[in-house]
């Protein structure tokens, strides 16, 4: 049985309508705490930070599965953020079955997602920021920082090309914002994007690359975006690396760290051939000196999208940062990590994602220098929140925008666009019921989901292939057992602006070669020099991995689902999207996709492909894994 509102504030103890459990903490305290908590957060220090990283499009509510799988081998084993389940409940304090466990951990998700609903959502954020700035004495003693991921993820964000979340962010009053989804529009499409941005979109790490500065197609490009794009020109710098914030008196200095393998994972040919990305570390550190010497300012703060292993790492390197709100891996994390360095500690934190969580972090300045801080992650439990007006009905407006034939879906000029969908508002489109599903649909995890297995599933289909290749990214929402799966689910799952597909062939070598690859980029031990993302999904093909063994040497026991072993010499059919460095040809991901749930009515997968996992057994990083362990 659903729990009312009533119910559950009755549960929480909370003294208004407004009440949530909130999590806690302080540099002073050794655990989470849980306290009823209002949304007006009582400010205890003297600015305000509020977070939010990673809403993916998602200006809906919706569900969000937390990983289950989310593996740490050397100096992250057992650490945070690579504790999951049961074991991430002990290791904060939170009670099991309550509002914080279905917020932060996948335990008992069906049930508790029915009890306590959907979380997110653009009208209710707009609200609880709104209330967590009153409750700070003013919007001007808070500043909003968004860690980036925030303008793709949706069929209205694909449709709008990124301008829907660029209006919604300013209704929510975002100050500064980082990139890396971001950049896979068009260049010129996200100079646009930039300019209509209310805030300041920073990228220390973000260089234009020489070429383009030595014609003259660059610099008309960024005259006609009035200068976005060119921020420094003898610095080869498109965007500020940092701004000054004069918040609640004090100077904050904010520096924007872009994700550093964009041009990595990501078109760059495609979408922004004269931009080049890296972690700068040395950069990074220089910059900081200089903003000590120069800006004097009371803090120094970092918006990164590092992802979080990579930003514990740079904080234990980097003098002088005094906190890291960071985004890119969606770890939902109740609590910082403080982060030694040779100049003191770095809080690092991160914000989960699909607007899950609002983190809040008061940092006490004392003497032009942070004293201490209170932190508290806030989940956004959509049920308990009435919705600003202003922003639901800017979501209203724009979902019953009319599919044209100006709309761009793809690279490719033959499906760019979809003339099914022209004339039809992105509502009637996003609602359409495809099926209904047996069973819970979900991506996160290191290895596979539920979700992929449906996406790989459809295109072993469309390609009458042998196996299927679908990319392990992080982002997607969930949809519950028994519930229709809509085209607005399929989207939420597969937007994205290079979502051709294709088929190849490769031999049973090549197919390893593969997988050795993506899983070096994952599980080599050295943050700086992991890619992101998960490990690839495989459909049609079982196999072993071993996480801690090295490259070369991971993958092994490759087996088709008839149990029939993958000869290295043989060529196999393999289907897959998203290419990055070439243009398939077959069609797009949602819609041949959309056609396998139709043809389903009421899906039930037969079978997952999860692969089996050596030498886990003990790592708390995962729980309840439906693959083999050994």
């Amino acid at each position: 049985m659903a729990l009312t509102r009533r119910d559950f504030i009755k549960v929480l103890g909370a003294g208004s309508a407004a009440g949530l459990i909130g999590t806690g903490y302080t540099k002073n305290t050794t655990a989470l705490f849980a306290q009823d908590n209002k949304y007006e957060v009582a400010k205890t220090g003297s600015a305000r930070i509020l977070h939010i990283t990673d809403t993916h499009g998602n200006l809906l509510p919706n569900y969000f599965r937390e990983p289950n799988v989310n593996l740490g081998f050397g100096d992250t084993f057992g650490k945070l953020p690579h504790v999951v389940g049961s074991q991430l409940l002990k290791a904060v304090g939170i009670r099991p079955s309550s509002a914080e466990a279905y917020a932060f951990t996948y335990n008992n998700f069906e049930t508790l997602a029915a009890k306590y609903g959907k979380t997110g959502g653009f009208g209710q954020i707009k609200t609880v920021l709104d209330s967590l700035r009153d409750s700070a004495g003013g919007v001007q003693n808070t500043l909003t920082v968004d860690g980036g991921d925030t303008w793709q993820g949706s069929g209205t964000s694909l449709w709008t090309r990124g301008a829907d979340m660029v209006e919604a962010c300013n209704l929510l009053g975002v100050d500064v914002m980082v990139g890396h989804w971001e950049f896979t529009y068009k260049e010129e499409e996200t100079l646009k994007n930039i300019g209509f941005f209310k805030g300041d979109f920073l990228g220390q790490n973000v260089r234009i690359m020489e070429d383009a500065l030595l014609g003259d197609k660059y610099i008309a490009m960024t005259e006609k975006y009035d200068g976005n794009g060119l921020y420094n020109e003898d610095e080869a710098l498109p965007f500020k690396p940092y701004v000054i914030k004069n918040v609640g008196g004090h100077r904050i200095a904010v520096i924007g760290q872009a994700f550093p393998r964009t041009s990595n994972a990501n078109p760059q040919k495609y979408f922004f051939p004269d931009w080049s990305f890296g972690l700068r570390e040395d950069e990074m550190s220089e910059l900081v000196v200089d903003i000590r010497s120069n800006e004097k300012p009371d803090a120094v703060i970092v918006v990164s999208h590092n992802g979080m292993d990579v930003d514990i790492k740079m904080a234990s390197r980097i003098v002088g940062i005094d906190a890291i709100f960071g985004g890119h891996t969606h770890d939902g994390m109740p609590k910082p990590i403080e982060v030694k360095n040779p100049g003191g500690i770095t809080v690092v934190t991160n914000a989960g994602c699909s607007g899950k969580y609002i983190g809040v972090m008061d940092l006490d300045i004392k003497n032009h220098k942070v004293a201490g801080y209170n932190y508290k992650m806030l989940p956004i439990l959509t049920n308990l929140i009435k919705p600003d007006a202003q922003m639901v009905s800017f979501i209203n407006k724009m979902r019953n925008t009319k599919y044209d034939k100006n709309v761009v879906e793809a690279r490719s000029s033959t499906m760019s666009n979809n003339p099914n969908r022209v004339g039809k508002t992105y509502n009637e489109i996003l609602h359409e019921k495809l099926c209904t599903t047996q069973q819970t649909l979900y991506r996160r995890g290191n290895f596979m989901g539920t979700w992929d297995q449906v996406l790989v599933n459809a295109l072993r289909e469309e390609h009458n292939a042998d196996f299927a290749l679908s990319a392990g990214v992080r982002w997607g929402t969930s949809v519950l057992a028994g519930d229709s799966v809509t085209m607005e689910d399929l989207m939420t799952n597969t937007s994205m602006t290079y979502g051709e597909t294709y088929v190849s062939e490769l031999t049973g070598a090549q197919i390893k070669g593969i997988l050795e690859g993506i899983a070096e980029n994952l599980f080599v031990q050295d943050p700086y020099l992991q890619s992101g993302g998960d490990m690839v999904r495989v459909g049609g093909m079982d196999y072993t991995i071993d996480p801690a063994a090295g490259l070369g040497n991971r993958i092994s026991n490759m087996k088709d689902d008839a149990g029939i072993a993958i000869d290295a010499k043989k060529s196999y059919r393999v289907s897959g999207w998203a290419q990055v460095s070439s243009v398939g040809n077959g069609r797009l991901m949602w819609d041949v996709a959309a056609d396998y749930l139709r043809r389903q009515k009421h899906l039930r997968l037969s079978k997952v492909n999860h692969p089996t996992i050596k030498g886990v057994k003990n790592n708390p990083g995962i729980e309840n894994y439906a693959g083999k362990l050994i």
